[in-house]
């Protein structure tokens, strides 16, 4: 890939700014397209203008797409030498130590089908909510899961399972699954993807994708009144992989890696808002 309109000597201070927004954009739209060559040759690129932290985490981030365990190590750990706050770089170093005493330096490249499609992560009043995931698998499992990953959801008698990429990672917390598994038993249907995860907190957000006839009048996700149709899930969580989802919906603050994703605005709600009680419509005989 080449930057023809990018070619010039010494640029100036505001162009120089320019530059790294336009290259910033790129590889941001890359990653959102599961693009991780063209991410990871953007993020260098921007790299080449000085050392930053948040491509840094950007390329290791691709890397680890494209199955380059050491090559993102390396890349989080300048990540963090230049931003000892990062948690991002932080979490995601101690995930790969503990995938690669499994994995070794290299594992398979992440098959594109695995990334969930970003309407999925677009909060929409009564078809989408959020959940937390109880019973995880063990942290060496874990780290094989990713932010924006499909997650594939399967009622096992009173349970309602979370899978990604085959793996069982957890169970839908009570609250939520248990008016999910009745509207699911009359035929609806349901998708969803990882939003963000720890080595204990993994939360995923589900969208209602069939709405069986039997249902009719049930909404999925109950939520109390507010104005339009849409409240769009979180800016950013799916590139700012580890910020606590409730803190991203309370203070969204301007965060140039996802500002121009236009799919995305901020929230206008909490995640318990999100499933607040009303009467249980669903016991109708």
């Amino acid at each position: 890939m080449t930057f023809p309109e990018l070619e010039q000597t010494a640029p100036s201070a505001p162009s120089l700014s320019r530059i790294k927004r336009t290259l910033t954009e790129q590889a941001i739209a890359a990653a959102t397209a599961a693009g991780w060559e063209e991410a990871a040759e953007v993020n260098r690129k921007l790299l080449e203008y000085g050392p930053d932290a948040e491509p840094e985490n950007r390329l290791a981030k691709a890397l680890w797409e494209m199955g380059d365990l050491a090559g993102a190590r390396e890349h989080y750990q300048k990540a963090l030498a230049l931003d000892p706050t990062s948690r991002i770089a932080e979490r995601n170093i101690d995930r790969l130590k503990l995938l690669m005493v499994e994995a070794g330096d290299r594992i398979v490249a992440a098959d594109p089908t695995s990334k969930a499609p970003v309407s999925i992560f677009v909060e929409e009043t009564g078809k989408t909510g959020f959940a937390h995931l109880v019973e995880l698998a063990r942290p060496k499992v874990l780290a094989q899961v990713n932010p924006g990953d499909y997650v594939e959801l399967v009622a096992e008698g009173k349970h309602l399972i979370a899978f990604s990429n085959g793996i069982r990672v957890g169970v839908v917390e009570p609250r939520v699954a248990a008016r999910l598994l009745k509207l699911i038993a009359n035929g609806n249907k349901y998708a969803a993807g990882v939003t963000s995860l720890g080595a204990q907190d993994v939360r995923i957000i589900i969208r209602e994708i069939y709405q069986d006839p039997r249902n009719y009048g049930k909404v999925s996700f109950p939520t109390a009144a507010r104005s339009g149709d849409l409240r769009p899930y979180t800016k950013g969580t799916l590139l700012r992989e580890d910020e606590d989802l409730e803190d991203d919906l309370e203070d969204d603050i301007e965060d140039e890696e996802i500002e121009d994703l236009d799919r995305v605005i901020p929230a206008e709600v909490t995640p318990d808002e999100a499933f607040e009680d009303e009467p249980d419509e669903l016991e109708e005989p």
